[in-house]
């Protein structure tokens, strides 16, 4: 899987894990070793899932572009969800492109959530 901000790969990935969330599509986390972590900037934004615990944000910036917010990881899960500790997930709609097994699964608008 390859995630892309304006033709930039920014993440990929052969060993992402697939996880079915309710009232969401599936999310792609992603190994952190496999994230170019040149273009994280941390973010402020938190939030809590019942399931799987605090999540950390961070926007991309990636040129003159940034793009708030787009990523996230669970840095210290909840133990039932400990294999997923430390693996980035990226908004498919916020980022330019995100490509699952040769297939683009979403492919935002051109300007879509991203502000220079």
């Amino acid at each position: 899987m390859r995630a892309f901000v304006d033709g930039e790969i920014v993440a990929q990935t052969r060993r992402a894990l697939f996880l079915s969330e309710t009232r969401h599509p599936t999310r792609y986390y992603i190994p952190p070793e496999d994230v170019r972590r040149e273009f994280l900037m941390p973010s402020r934004k938190t939030s809590v899932c019942p399931y799987k615990g605090t999540a950390t944000y961070w926007s991309l910036r990636v040129g003159d572009r940034v793009i708030e917010d787009a990523v996230w990881a669970y840095l210290d899960p909840l133990p039932e969800r400990a294999d997923i500790r430390g693996y980035f997930c990226f908004y498919p709609e916020k980022i330019s492109r995100l490509e699952v097994e040769g297939e683009t699964t979403t492919q935002a608008a051109p300007g879509q959530e991203i502000r220079t």
